[in-house]
Protein backbone atom coordinates (compact mmCIF):
# COMPACT_ATOMS: atom_id res chain seq x y z
CA UNK A 1 0.00 0.00 0.00
CA UNK A 2 1.44 3.12 -1.09
CA UNK A 3 1.28 5.98 1.32
CA UNK A 4 1.53 8.66 -1.57
CA UNK A 5 -1.06 9.50 -4.54
CA UNK A 6 -0.48 11.36 -7.96
CA UNK A 7 -0.63 15.23 -6.88
CA UNK A 8 -4.58 16.30 -7.20
CA UNK A 9 -5.56 18.57 -9.77
CA UNK A 10 -5.21 22.21 -8.77
CA UNK A 11 -2.88 21.32 -5.70
CA UNK A 12 0.32 21.43 -7.93
CA UNK A 13 2.74 23.44 -7.92
CA UNK A 14 6.56 24.63 -9.90
CA UNK A 15 8.84 21.93 -9.24
CA UNK A 16 11.41 23.50 -10.78
CA UNK A 17 11.05 26.46 -8.63
CA UNK A 18 11.10 23.85 -5.74
CA UNK A 19 14.18 22.07 -6.61
CA UNK A 20 16.15 25.11 -6.86
CA UNK A 21 15.50 26.49 -3.80
CA UNK A 22 16.04 23.40 -2.33
CA UNK A 23 19.71 23.44 -3.54
CA UNK A 24 20.25 27.03 -2.70
CA UNK A 25 19.45 25.85 1.30
CA UNK A 26 19.60 22.47 1.71
CA UNK A 27 23.79 21.08 2.03
CA UNK A 28 24.44 17.74 0.28
CA UNK A 29 21.63 17.34 -1.71
CA UNK A 30 22.37 14.36 -4.27
CA UNK A 31 21.67 14.90 -8.29
CA UNK A 32 19.24 13.57 -9.93
CA UNK A 33 15.95 15.04 -10.87
CA UNK A 34 13.18 16.38 -7.92
CA UNK A 35 9.80 14.33 -7.81
CA UNK A 36 6.41 15.06 -6.32
CA UNK A 37 3.50 12.95 -4.92
CA UNK A 38 0.85 14.02 -2.21
CA UNK A 39 0.02 12.34 1.11
CA UNK A 40 -3.44 12.10 0.40
CA UNK A 41 -5.01 12.05 4.18
CA UNK A 42 -5.73 15.49 5.87
CA UNK A 43 -8.12 18.11 4.94
CA UNK A 44 -6.54 21.35 6.21
CA UNK A 45 -2.54 21.63 5.21
CA UNK A 46 -1.14 20.45 2.31
CA UNK A 47 1.42 17.76 2.44
CA UNK A 48 4.07 16.50 -0.14
CA UNK A 49 6.70 13.39 -0.44
CA UNK A 50 9.78 15.01 -2.64
CA UNK A 51 11.89 12.36 -3.84
CA UNK A 52 15.60 12.49 -5.75
CA UNK A 53 16.33 9.66 -7.56
CA UNK A 54 19.89 7.71 -7.55
CA UNK A 55 20.96 8.84 -10.95
CA UNK A 56 23.22 5.82 -11.37
CA UNK A 57 19.65 3.77 -11.26
CA UNK A 58 21.08 1.57 -8.50
CA UNK A 59 18.89 0.09 -6.17
CA UNK A 60 15.34 0.82 -5.14
CA UNK A 61 15.36 3.47 -2.43
CA UNK A 62 15.57 7.28 -3.00
CA UNK A 63 18.79 9.24 -2.79
CA UNK A 64 16.87 11.87 -0.78
CA UNK A 65 13.26 12.03 0.37
CA UNK A 66 11.22 15.23 2.25
CA UNK A 67 8.14 16.65 3.18
CA UNK A 68 6.94 19.76 2.41
CA UNK A 69 3.68 21.74 3.78
CA UNK A 70 1.97 24.56 2.71
CA UNK A 71 -1.44 26.01 3.72
CA UNK A 72 -4.46 24.95 1.44
CA UNK A 73 -5.27 27.14 -1.27
CA UNK A 74 -7.82 29.98 -1.40
CA UNK A 75 -8.60 32.54 1.28
CA UNK A 76 -7.73 31.34 5.20
CA UNK A 77 -8.67 32.57 8.40
CA UNK A 78 -6.07 35.14 10.02
CA UNK A 79 -3.40 33.69 11.87
CA UNK A 80 -4.20 29.97 10.62
CA UNK A 81 -2.08 27.28 8.46
CA UNK A 82 1.18 29.14 9.90
CA UNK A 83 3.94 27.53 8.10
CA UNK A 84 6.76 29.58 9.78
CA UNK A 85 4.84 28.98 13.32
CA UNK A 86 4.87 25.22 12.66
CA UNK A 87 8.24 24.98 11.32
CA UNK A 88 9.38 26.77 14.43
CA UNK A 89 7.65 24.61 16.68
CA UNK A 90 9.34 21.95 15.29
CA UNK A 91 12.57 22.81 14.84
CA UNK A 92 12.90 22.68 18.95
CA UNK A 93 10.65 20.49 19.76
CA UNK A 94 12.60 17.98 17.92
CA UNK A 95 15.10 18.10 20.00
CA UNK A 96 13.40 16.76 23.44
CA UNK A 97 10.28 14.66 21.68
CA UNK A 98 12.39 12.72 18.84
CA UNK A 99 8.97 11.41 17.51
CA UNK A 100 8.64 15.13 15.78
CA UNK A 101 10.48 15.26 12.83
CA UNK A 102 13.03 17.97 11.97
CA UNK A 103 12.59 20.38 9.67
CA UNK A 104 15.71 21.39 7.17
CA UNK A 105 14.06 25.27 6.15
CA UNK A 106 10.80 27.81 6.46
CA UNK A 107 10.35 29.45 3.26
CA UNK A 108 8.20 33.07 3.76
CA UNK A 109 9.02 33.87 -0.26
CA UNK A 110 5.59 33.07 -1.95
CA UNK A 111 7.69 33.94 -5.28
CA UNK A 112 8.45 29.80 -5.42
CA UNK A 113 5.13 28.39 -4.82
CA UNK A 114 2.29 30.77 -3.82
CA UNK A 115 2.40 30.78 -0.69
CA UNK A 116 4.93 30.26 2.85
CA UNK A 117 5.91 26.36 3.09
CA UNK A 118 8.51 24.37 4.65
CA UNK A 119 10.36 21.15 4.31
CA UNK A 120 10.90 18.73 6.83
CA UNK A 121 12.56 15.00 7.33
CA UNK A 122 10.82 11.71 5.87
CA UNK A 123 9.48 9.24 8.71
CA UNK A 124 9.22 6.23 6.27
CA UNK A 125 6.09 4.22 7.76
CA UNK A 126 1.98 3.57 7.92
CA UNK A 127 -0.51 5.75 8.51
CA UNK A 128 -3.36 3.97 9.87
CA UNK A 129 -7.10 5.96 8.73
CA UNK A 130 -10.01 4.11 7.77
CA UNK A 131 -8.77 0.65 6.97
CA UNK A 132 -5.47 -1.89 7.87
CA UNK A 133 -3.19 -2.54 5.15
CA UNK A 134 -3.87 -6.02 3.26
CA UNK A 135 -2.30 -8.68 4.83
CA UNK A 136 -2.56 -7.54 8.29
CA UNK A 137 -4.98 -9.39 10.97
CA UNK A 138 -6.20 -6.74 13.47
CA UNK A 139 -6.83 -9.72 16.03
CA UNK A 140 -7.64 -8.09 19.59
CA UNK A 141 -4.13 -8.48 20.31
CA UNK A 142 -2.98 -6.12 17.95
CA UNK A 143 -6.16 -3.31 18.51
CA UNK A 144 -4.85 -3.59 22.37
CA UNK A 145 -1.41 -2.54 21.51
CA UNK A 146 -2.23 0.14 19.21
CA UNK A 147 -4.50 1.54 22.09
CA UNK A 148 -1.68 1.62 24.41
CA UNK A 149 0.75 3.12 22.33
CA UNK A 150 -1.61 5.69 20.96
CA UNK A 151 -2.50 6.62 24.95
CA UNK A 152 1.26 6.36 25.72
CA UNK A 153 2.36 8.43 23.03
CA UNK A 154 0.33 11.26 24.23
CA UNK A 155 1.78 11.20 27.58
CA UNK A 156 4.76 10.96 27.00
CA UNK A 157 4.21 14.40 24.86
CA UNK A 158 2.38 16.17 28.22
CA UNK A 159 5.58 15.10 29.84
CA UNK A 160 8.01 16.97 27.73
CA UNK A 161 9.37 19.76 29.47
CA UNK A 162 8.48 22.22 27.39
CA UNK A 163 10.42 25.02 29.41
CA UNK A 164 13.63 23.68 29.34
CA UNK A 165 12.60 22.87 25.17
CA UNK A 166 12.62 26.48 24.75
CA UNK A 167 8.82 26.73 23.97
CA UNK A 168 7.79 29.13 26.63
CA UNK A 169 6.90 31.86 24.26
CA UNK A 170 4.32 29.12 22.71
CA UNK A 171 1.37 30.30 24.30
CA UNK A 172 -0.67 31.94 27.19
CA UNK A 173 -1.60 29.19 29.76
CA UNK A 174 -2.90 31.40 31.97
CA UNK A 175 -6.74 31.59 30.97
CA UNK A 176 -6.34 29.28 28.23
CA UNK A 177 -9.28 26.98 28.46
CA UNK A 178 -11.42 30.41 28.73
CA UNK A 179 -10.07 31.48 25.90
CA UNK A 180 -10.42 28.34 23.75
CA UNK A 181 -14.39 28.12 24.28
CA UNK A 182 -14.74 31.62 23.54
CA UNK A 183 -12.65 31.39 20.46
CA UNK A 184 -14.17 28.31 19.04
CA UNK A 185 -17.22 29.55 19.61
CA UNK A 186 -16.72 32.62 18.05
CA UNK A 187 -14.83 31.16 14.68
CA UNK A 188 -18.13 28.41 14.23
CA UNK A 189 -20.23 31.73 14.35
CA UNK A 190 -18.02 33.46 11.40
CA UNK A 191 -17.62 30.28 9.54
CA UNK A 192 -21.76 29.42 9.93
CA UNK A 193 -23.37 28.22 6.76
CA UNK A 194 -26.54 26.49 8.07
CA UNK A 195 -28.87 26.49 11.34
CA UNK A 196 -28.72 23.88 14.09
CA UNK A 197 -31.06 23.95 16.80
CA UNK A 198 -28.46 22.73 19.49
CA UNK A 199 -25.48 25.36 18.61
CA UNK A 200 -27.23 27.98 21.25
CA UNK A 201 -27.79 25.74 24.17
CA UNK A 202 -24.80 23.82 23.76
CA UNK A 203 -22.59 27.13 23.34
CA UNK A 204 -24.17 28.93 26.04
CA UNK A 205 -23.39 25.68 28.36
CA UNK A 206 -19.89 25.48 27.15
CA UNK A 207 -19.44 29.06 27.90
CA UNK A 208 -21.05 28.43 31.81
CA UNK A 209 -19.15 25.59 32.52
CA UNK A 210 -15.87 25.99 32.03
CA UNK A 211 -13.35 23.92 34.96
CA UNK A 212 -9.98 25.06 36.09
CA UNK A 213 -7.15 24.00 34.47
CA UNK A 214 -4.76 21.33 35.78
CA UNK A 215 -1.10 22.54 35.08
CA UNK A 216 0.23 23.28 31.58
CA UNK A 217 1.83 21.34 29.14
CA UNK A 218 2.39 21.45 25.87
CA UNK A 219 -0.50 19.98 23.66
CA UNK A 220 -0.64 18.86 20.35
CA UNK A 221 -4.54 20.05 19.80
CA UNK A 222 -5.14 17.62 17.13
CA UNK A 223 -3.18 14.34 18.40
CA UNK A 224 -5.29 11.20 16.52
CA UNK A 225 -4.28 7.97 15.58
CA UNK A 226 -3.63 8.84 11.30
CA UNK A 227 -1.33 11.73 12.59
CA UNK A 228 0.94 8.87 14.14
CA UNK A 229 3.64 7.05 11.26
CA UNK A 230 3.56 3.19 12.35
CA UNK A 231 6.13 0.93 12.01
CA UNK A 232 4.98 -1.28 9.25
CA UNK A 233 6.68 -4.27 10.82
CA UNK A 234 5.09 -3.60 14.43
CA UNK A 235 2.17 -1.37 14.37
CA UNK A 236 2.35 -1.10 18.00
CA UNK A 237 5.98 1.21 17.34
CA UNK A 238 5.40 4.85 16.44
CA UNK A 239 8.27 6.36 14.31
CA UNK A 240 6.76 9.80 14.35
CA UNK A 241 4.10 12.26 14.97
CA UNK A 242 2.41 14.16 12.23
CA UNK A 243 0.85 17.73 11.78
CA UNK A 244 2.01 20.10 14.51
CA UNK A 245 0.05 23.19 13.39
CA UNK A 246 -2.29 23.93 16.41
CA UNK A 247 0.30 23.05 18.92
CA UNK A 248 0.83 25.31 21.96
CA UNK A 249 1.46 25.52 25.61
CA UNK A 250 -2.58 24.67 27.73
CA UNK A 251 -4.29 22.26 29.32
CA UNK A 252 -3.72 18.26 28.74
CA UNK A 253 -7.14 17.27 29.42
CA UNK A 254 -8.59 19.66 26.43
CA UNK A 255 -5.52 17.88 24.94
CA UNK A 256 -7.42 14.65 25.94
CA UNK A 257 -10.77 15.51 24.88
CA UNK A 258 -9.54 16.36 21.29
CA UNK A 259 -7.83 12.90 20.65
CA UNK A 260 -11.15 11.02 21.58
CA UNK A 261 -13.42 13.08 19.79
CA UNK A 262 -11.71 10.74 16.95
CA UNK A 263 -11.42 7.55 18.64
CA UNK A 264 -14.85 5.77 17.26
CA UNK A 265 -16.07 2.63 19.18
CA UNK A 266 -17.90 -0.12 17.34
CA UNK A 267 -21.34 0.55 19.83
CA UNK A 268 -21.38 4.49 18.23
CA UNK A 269 -24.18 5.86 16.34
CA UNK A 270 -23.23 5.20 12.35
CA UNK A 271 -23.20 9.33 11.66
CA UNK A 272 -20.65 9.46 14.45
CA UNK A 273 -18.56 6.57 12.68
CA UNK A 274 -18.83 8.41 9.24
CA UNK A 275 -17.94 11.97 10.87
CA UNK A 276 -13.88 10.93 10.19
CA UNK A 277 -13.74 7.17 9.50
CA UNK A 278 -10.90 5.20 11.78
CA UNK A 279 -10.02 1.78 12.62
CA UNK A 280 -10.58 2.70 16.56
CA UNK A 281 -14.00 0.74 15.99
CA UNK A 282 -12.76 -2.52 14.93
CA UNK A 283 -13.25 -4.71 17.80
CA UNK A 284 -10.30 -4.93 20.52
CA UNK A 285 -9.64 -1.44 20.24
CA UNK A 286 -10.15 0.59 23.79
CA UNK A 287 -13.16 2.53 24.46
CA UNK A 288 -12.84 5.56 25.44
CA UNK A 289 -13.29 5.23 28.84
CA UNK A 290 -10.38 2.41 28.70
CA UNK A 291 -8.47 5.14 27.12
CA UNK A 292 -9.31 7.92 29.61
CA UNK A 293 -8.64 5.18 32.53
CA UNK A 294 -4.83 4.39 31.10
CA UNK A 295 -4.62 8.14 30.41
CA UNK A 296 -5.43 8.54 34.10
CA UNK A 297 -3.04 6.03 34.95
CA UNK A 298 -0.01 6.81 33.12
CA UNK A 299 0.01 10.57 34.23
CA UNK A 300 -1.19 10.44 37.17
CA UNK A 301 -4.09 13.41 36.37
CA UNK A 302 -7.55 13.87 37.55
CA UNK A 303 -10.08 13.42 35.01
CA UNK A 304 -13.40 13.86 37.13
CA UNK A 305 -13.83 17.18 35.10
CA UNK A 306 -14.11 15.18 31.61
CA UNK A 307 -17.72 15.57 31.48
CA UNK A 308 -17.02 19.27 30.30
CA UNK A 309 -13.78 18.36 28.45
CA UNK A 310 -15.27 15.46 25.93
CA UNK A 311 -18.66 17.70 25.16
CA UNK A 312 -16.10 20.79 23.99
CA UNK A 313 -13.87 18.34 22.06
CA UNK A 314 -16.55 17.25 19.92
CA UNK A 315 -17.89 21.08 19.52
CA UNK A 316 -14.08 21.60 18.36
CA UNK A 317 -14.09 18.91 15.86
CA UNK A 318 -17.08 20.17 14.40
CA UNK A 319 -15.94 23.98 13.91
CA UNK A 320 -12.81 22.32 12.14
CA UNK A 321 -14.82 20.97 9.40
CA UNK A 322 -17.23 23.71 9.51
CA UNK A 323 -14.62 26.27 8.29
CA UNK A 324 -13.70 23.65 6.01
CA UNK A 325 -17.11 23.07 4.86
CA UNK A 326 -17.58 26.83 4.53
CA UNK A 327 -14.18 27.46 1.84
CA UNK A 328 -16.29 24.25 0.12
CA UNK A 329 -19.73 26.37 -0.55
CA UNK A 330 -17.87 29.30 -1.10
CA UNK A 331 -16.14 27.85 -3.93
CA UNK A 332 -12.59 28.40 -2.23
CA UNK A 333 -11.96 24.93 -2.87
CA UNK A 334 -13.30 22.06 -5.16
CA UNK A 335 -11.99 19.06 -3.35
CA UNK A 336 -15.05 16.95 -3.21
CA UNK A 337 -14.15 15.51 -0.07
CA UNK A 338 -15.46 18.40 1.11
CA UNK A 339 -18.97 17.79 -0.35
CA UNK A 340 -20.08 15.89 2.94
CA UNK A 341 -18.68 17.83 5.55
CA UNK A 342 -21.81 20.07 6.41
CA UNK A 343 -23.80 16.83 7.02
CA UNK A 344 -20.94 15.73 9.61
CA UNK A 345 -21.00 19.20 11.52
CA UNK A 346 -24.39 19.05 12.47
CA UNK A 347 -23.97 15.03 13.06
CA UNK A 348 -20.91 16.02 15.64
CA UNK A 349 -22.72 19.29 17.32
CA UNK A 350 -25.74 17.16 17.94
CA UNK A 351 -23.38 14.59 19.80
CA UNK A 352 -21.85 17.36 21.60
CA UNK A 353 -25.14 18.48 22.96
CA UNK A 354 -26.58 15.21 24.12
CA UNK A 355 -23.32 14.64 25.75
CA UNK A 356 -23.69 18.70 27.61
CA UNK A 357 -27.02 17.61 28.46
CA UNK A 358 -26.00 13.89 30.55
CA UNK A 359 -25.96 15.40 33.62
CA UNK A 360 -29.66 17.22 33.96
Amino acid sequence: MSETIRVREGEGFDLAAVERYLREHIDGLPAGELEVEQFPSGASNLTYLLRIRDESGEGNEPAWEGVLRRPPFGPVPPKAHDMGRESGILARLSESYPLAPAPYFFCDDESVIGAPFYVMEHRKGLVLDAEFPPGVEPDEELCQGISRTVVDTLVELHAVDWEGAGLSDLGRPEGFLQRQVEGWIGRYEKAKTDEYPEVEPLTRWLAENVPESPPATIIHNDFKLNNLVLDPGDLTDVRAVLDWEMTTIGDPLFDLAVSLSYWVEPDDPEDLKEVLPTVTDTPGFFTREEFMQRYAEKSGRDLSAMDFYLPFGYFKLAVILQQIYARYVAGQTSDERFASFGKRVQSLIQHAYELSRRGE
